[in-house]
């Protein structure tokens, strides 16, 4: 049997060490090992988005990425956005728009739409639709995700002068 590493990171703005096999998946960390469980696991492929999170500024699947991979990093899911009020507009947006339902794929599309508007302020909704197109969504059809992604990055045009 493989013996367990050692590993340091911050996530979500907290040092973090601890003791991982070195083939254990950044969702199942996040979610077994530190009770961060709004990094959804679906695929277990890297095709459906539910497990995205940034690393190091980047967004990732974290099923795809090994807990050791993130050594020294900087991890942030979807409970650390939320907490420091980054997406506080998105969110609000993906419920007025009833831009979720079920919720499975909402922390991986957020963190995927954040993501969009850091790099692109004006987004046109093709650039919304590839944006996201690696994030599935069985619920609402899209629609309400792409007017709420479109909603916000016009609201915060709005706010910059």
């Amino acid at each position: 049997m493989t013996a367990p590493l050692p590993i340091s990171l911050h996530v979500n703005g907290e040092r973090v060490e601890a003791q991982v096999l070195p083939r254990l998946n950044l969702a199942d960390f996040l979610r077994e090992h530190l009770k961060l469980t709004g990094t959804h696991v679906g695929c277990e492929h890297g095709v459906c988005g539910a497990c995205t999170v940034r690393v190091d500024g980047e967004i990732v699947r974290s099923c795809l990425t090994l807990a050791v991979q993130t050594q020294g990093s900087c991890v942030e899911t979807i409970e650390g956005l939320s907490d420091s009020g980054e997406i506080t507009d998105l969110q609000n947006a993906f419920r007025e728009r009833n831009a979720l339902q079920c919720g499975f794929c909402t922390p991986g599309m957020l963190i995927a739409a954040q993501d969009l508007l850091k790099h692109e302020k004006e987004p046109d909704r093709a650039q919304i639709r590839e944006h996201l197109s690696g994030n599935y969504c069985r619920c609402t059809g899209y629609q309400a995700i792409i007017d709420a992604v479109e909603e916000t990055a016009g609201m915060r045009r709005e706010r910059k002068p």
